[in-house]
């Protein structure tokens, strides 16, 4: 499982080169949670261009580097292109609480985990109080719902299901313990 701010900053490289494309800035979902691609930092300073990699060109996504198809998989991001990014741009997903229907926070949307290998719908968000929370009680995991049509990313709050404050779990001391401490 891999969290999406450990991909940030990872430099994107081309398999076929070696050659450095550019360094992960953001990464872009559409309303279903799918990942669509990531986002690459400004290639140079006057660029307001964003340059994307699509996912579906993204050859292996590991702990040190994201790996892509080709140096023409990076193409300028289409201004039609939909979906939300996770920390920039507007709405962003970081830190939009996260409500139950029946109006409960549950907490703000610290990160979000997916498995790269079984595709790229997230699995799980990490949630937070607040720092002095995260330090006294540590953050919290939610496994996302098997229906990801019963998840709302509103443009002000994500609402899930009334279930779900019962399926908070602390997050693990290690990334690979996260969601594997089921009940």
């Amino acid at each position: 499982m891999i969290k999406l701010q450990q991909l940030i900053g990872l430099p994107v490289v081309d398999l076929r080169t070696g050659r450095q494309a550019g360094k992960v800035k953001d990464a872009w979902f559409d309303e279903q949670w799918m990942m669509q691609g990531v986002v690459l930092e400004a290639g140079k300073w006057l660029s307001s261009k964003d340059r994307i990699v699509h996912w579906n060109r993204v050859a292996s996504c590991g702990e040190d580097a994201v790996l892509i198809d080709g140096a023409e998989a990076v193409v300028v991001k289409d201004k039609t292109a939909s979906g939300r990014c996770f920390q920039t741009g507007h709405p962003k997903l970081k830190d939009l609480p996260v409500v139950t229907v029946g109006g409960t926070q549950l907490g703000r949307l610290s990160d979000v985990y997916f498995e790269p290998i079984q595709g790229t719908q997230i699995v799980g968000y990490e949630l937070t109080d607040g720092f002095i929370s995260d330090l006294l009680e540590g953050r919290k995991w939610l496994r996302a719902p098997k229906e990801s049509e019963t998840v709302l990313l509103g443009e002000d709050a994500i609402i899930v299901p009334a279930c779900c404050e019962a399926q908070l779990l602390p997050v693990a001391p290690s990334d690979s313990d996260i969601g594997r401490n089921e009940r």
